[in-house]
């Protein structure tokens, strides 16, 4: 049967005990099909260029009018004509991976094999909670830059959340390309302005670092926290190094004699610190009291470290009413003093373990200038001689 495929004509086709098939008279291969039940929809038949015979689905009728499937098919003739098919292009593109799948991909292959821990907490953090619920059904292939730029902006309130989540993104469909899941050049990620961010640079003052260390050795200090918590905090202040580092601390790294620990994995790679004295009372003191063999900072579970010092900070840093001080401005403070006591940037970069200069460089406005440290000297000694 033939005829002009119109919302009319294609209404008035009557159910049968079989499917009933109307060719429609202007575009050949094109028609509808009216199942028994009075189901209508638009297909195309064609073949390829293998002879294989080919029918796939435009559109059911009501949503798809006729018209409109008719463009579509014309479409895919076009298609036909170059040698590709559009059927199984439609049924490669059902299969092709999603942005799930590409999540999935490159923690397995990338960030559990070459990022630290708490790097691979941070990365699935982000995954779970912007990836995933906007674009995570979207095909690898069918991610725009329009999309990731939604995503950015969504989360402006927090700059430094969508600079991290956009960094991210461009990583992955970085390696998208490289597995050959996206074109080269592809990468929608890219050319997205970042946020400005603002660092926050918080350094305890002479009375606040003295305050903070009177309460770490008073009595209220110590109904607050753990006498692991307390030594995990003075050894922050006293080495400047980062939280996880110290709460993984472990006795094998350290030479009490030598003055120095020896880290296996921090952010800048294997490093050996050098302790000072206060430093040195604090461990000796821990490994006296023979709290755990393996562990520096013992937690309430035998051979297993703290492994959370917020909730002891949070109350002890309200007894020495510093309540706007973070874990990390500590290692900030460390950094402080030596710049205030004249030492040079190359010097505090090899203290903190830093890779880059331009990392120390944020401490440059607090170091002394030689000059007036020369001068302070002279005027020290001038009034040594006049007092004798």
């Amino acid at each position: 049967m033939k005829a002009k495929l119109t919302v009319r004509s294609v209404e008035a086709i009557k159910p049968a005990s079989a499917d009933v098939i109307v060719w429609d008279v202007e575009l050949a291969g094109f028609g509808c099909k009216v199942t028994p039940k009075g189901k209508r929809s638009y297909f195309l038949y064609y073949r390829t260029k293998e002879g294989q015979q080919r029918r796939p689905t435009i559109g059911v009728h009501g949503p798809t009018r006729p018209e409109g499937a008719r463009e579509i098919a014309r479409r895919w003739l076009a298609e036909v004509a170059q040698g590709k098919d559009p059927s199984q292009s439609r049924t490669d593109e059902r299969a092709a991976p999603t942005v799930r799948d590409l999540c999935a991909r490159y923690m397995e292959e990338h960030a559990e094999t070459r990022k630290k821990a708490s790097s691979i907490r941070n990365d699935r953090r982000l995954i779970e909670n912007h990836l995933l619920p906007t674009i995570g059904a979207k095909k690898i292939a069918s991610v725009m830059r329009p999309d990731i730029a939604a995503l950015h902006h969504a989360l402006r309130a927090t700059p430094y959340e969508a600079n991290r989540m956009l960094a991210m993104a461009s990583k992955m469909f970085g390696l998208a390309e490289r597995w050959g899941l996206r074109p080269d050049g592809s990468n929608p990620a890219k050319n997205i302005d970042r946020y400005n961010e603002q660092k926050r640079e918080r350094y305890l003052s002479k009375a606040e670092v003295a305050r903070l260390w009177a309460t770490l050795n008073s009595v209220d200090g110590a109904t607050k926290a753990s006498p692991s918590a307390i030594a995990a905090i003075k050894l922050l202040m006293l080495t400047g190094r980062r939280l996880n580092e110290i709460l993984g601390l472990r006795w094998a790294w350290i030479d009490l004699d030598a003055k120095l620990m020896s880290l296996p994995d921090t952010k800048s790679g294997a490093l050996v610190v050098s302790l000072g004295d206060a430093a040195v009372a604090v461990l000796a003191e821990l490994q006296a009291a023979g709290r755990d063999e393996t562990f520096v900072i013992a937690g309430q579970r035998k051979d297993a470290p703290l492994v959370n010092l917020q909730k002891p900070w949070r109350l002890l840093r309200s007894l020495a009413s510093l309540d706007d001080v973070r874990i990390h401005d500590l290692r900030h403070t460390y950094a402080s003093v030596g710049a205030g006591l004249g030492m040079s940037l190359p010097l505090l970069g090899r203290l903190l373990g830093h890779t880059q200069p331009a990392t120390t460089a944020r401490y440059a406005h607090l170091a002394q200038s030689p000059v007036q440290v020369a001068a302070d000297a002279i005027s020290v000694e001038l009034m040594r001689l006049t007092s004798g």
